[in-house]
């Protein structure tokens, strides 16, 4: 109950801690369904529904004229509910293997087992668990001799019937939470053998006792003892939508957040052309990707062609005579007669006669 997997409803392939026979007394299931609603309206996925058990069992011990006491929160609910999972001391068990079975390897004292067994004080049990006691203890066709003669006739009487039905472990107070229990005990009107063996049990006489003498004391253990016991729970768990069934398994188990993924940029969004018309092709740019590929050189390097030469055209020279020679004659141009008669101040000789 502490992980709450005592809520989860049996299938037809899976029965669930809820079918075990210790467990078929346990009832109001209706009532945490309702109180989970009410959360999920306020708060969804906040409050598991095993802190709803615990807050609930301690609203009402404190209605019920038992103690109040904070109360931490923040568990987790159980990821599995099996049937033969249910592992708790049997009605006949004695008191030295419960508590070396069921209390100590949890970290509970003795004094806590024998405090916790007082929350009898508000229970209820079906007959199957205590009717040899009432009427044919042992196979001996007696009843239990430690068990009060006149409390043995009302338990025969209340088991004549055939449906089971059950009885209050408390005959005195059934619906306080008080040292009435442990006061019964002390007079042998103990309903289960092992409720009985508790204060006739060496270990644990002198606590039964005590607490039958002190309220006060035992509301002080009692507070302490529920809260450290509403506190065995895993690390592993989920907070239920519904108290009655496990969450819908995600892709990674544990409840835990998948990693990262990488992911390609996201493309556009391609627009889709009207009816009748052709859709137009979409271009997206390519990716340039390195190439991984190394050149391959060729042992023989190729052919260099020759470059061809660059004609340029060449400027016109410049006709320079060559400078006159001394001693020598000079070169004198040859000059042409008509140009040479018609030019002004130069006449022509006659022929005949010297200067």
């Amino acid at each position: 109950g502490c992980d709450a997997s005592i809520l989860i409803d049996s299938t037809a392939q899976k029965q669930s801690e809820k079918a075990a026979g210790p467990n078929q007394t346990v009832r109001d299931f209706d009532l945490i369904d309702q109180i989970k609603t009410a959360l999920e309206a306020a708060c969804p996925s906040r409050v598991s529904c095993a802190d709803v058990i615990a807050l609930a069992t301690r609203d009402a011990v404190a209605l019920s004229g038992g103690p109040t006491y904070p109360l931490p929160t923040g568990r987790l609910d159980g990821l599995t509910s099996n049937v033969n999972d249910v592992n708790l001391p049997g009605p006949t068990m004695p008191v030295s293997s419960a508590f070396a079975q069921f209390f100590r390897p949890k970290g509970f004292t003795l004094n806590e087992m024998v405090t916790l067994l007082g929350a009898h004080t508000v229970g209820v049990a079906h007959c199957a668990f205590f009717q040899d006691r009432a009427s044919n203890f042992q196979g001996t066709g007696k009843p239990d001799p430690t068990m009060d003669p006149a409390l043995a006739g009302t338990l025969r009487r209340t088991c004549s019937a055939s449906n089971n039905p059950t009885a209050f472990l408390d005959q005195n107070t059934s619906f306080v939470v008080d040292t009435s229990f442990y006061r019964e005990l002390t007079v042998k009107r103990g309903v289960m053998q092992i409720d009985q063996e508790l204060a006739t049990d060496p270990s644990t006489s002198a606590m039964v006792a005590g607490f039958a003498r002190s309220e006060s004391s035992f509301r002080q253990s009692f507070a302490a003892a529920m809260v450290k016991m509403g506190s065995l729970v895993g690390k592993g768990g989920e907070v239920r939508k519904s108290c009655r069934v496990f969450n819908p398994k995600s892709p990674v188990s544990g409840g835990a957040r998948p990693p990262p993924v990488a992911t390609a940029p996201r493309r556009p969004p391609v627009v889709q052309p009207a009816p009748g018309r052709p859709r137009p092709p979409v271009v997206r740019p390519r990716t340039p990707v390195p190439s991984t590929r190394r050149p391959v050189v060729s042992p023989h390097p190729p052919a260099v062609k020759p470059r061809p030469p660059v004609l340029r055209p060449r400027s016109p020279a410049v006709s320079r005579a060559p400078p006159p020679k001394s001693g020598g004659k000079k070169n004198v141009p040859k000059t042409n007669a008509k140009n040479v008669s018609k030019t002004k101040g130069i006449q022509k000789k006659k022929p005949g006669k010297g200067n």
